[in-house]
C-alpha cells in the first residue's frame, strides 16, 4: 500500500500562496487544502456490477482526493461503487484510523456537520452539468 501524506502533518504553516496574497490571508490562513470527489470508468465483474452504476448508469468508482495548495494529493481512497455517497466514503476515510486521513486542527464549522471542516454554500452549483442547466436565480 502506498502511503499519500502531507508534509506538514500538523499543519502548523500557513502555505505560501496564502500568506504571500492579502486578498486570501483573511479568509483561508486556517485552511489545510480541498476535498473533492470524481467518479472513473470501472471494469467490474458481472456478478457485482449493480452496486457500481452511478447516476448517469455507467459503471464507475467513486473516488475521494484531498490535496494542498501546491496541488499535491494529500490523502486518496479509490474504489468505492459507483452508487456510494461522497459524504459515506468522507465518513469511513475520517472515522477509521487505518487510514490515517490528515485530520485538522480544531476550527469552528462543519463538513458534514463535523468539527473542522467546511461545507460548500447550500445551493451552490459546484458540478459542470449544474453550470450547463442556466442562470441561478439570486434571492
Amino acid at each position: 500500500m502506498e502511503i499519500i501524506a502531507p508534509g506538514d502533518k500538523f499543519f502548523h504553516d500557513i502555505p505560501e500562496k496564502i500568506i504571500n496574497d492579502t486578498r486570501y490571508m483573511s479568509y483561508f490562513k486556517d485552511c489545510i487544502g480541498v476535498i473533492d470527489g470524481t467518479h472513473v470508468d470501472a471494469r467490474i465483474p458481472v456478478e457485482e456490477q449493480a452496486a457500481y452504476i452511478g447516476r448517469y448508469h455507467s459503471l464507475t468508482q467513486n473516488v475521494i482526493a484531498a490535496c494542498d495548495f501546491n496541488m499535491c494529493f494529500t490523502f486518496v481512497s479509490p474504489g468505492w461503487e459507483g452508487s456510494a455517497h461522497a459524504v459515506r466514503i468522507f465518513k469511513h476515510a475520517v472515522m477509521d484510523p487505518k487510514y490515517n486521513f490528515p485530520a485538522p486542527p480544531p476550527v469552528d464549522a462543519g463538513y458534514p456537520l463535523q468539527r473542522g471542516y467546511l461545507r460548500p454554500y447550500l445551493g451552490t452549483r459546484y458540478h459542470i452539468p449544474d453550470f450547463r442547466r442556466g442562470h441561478i436565480n439570486a434571492e
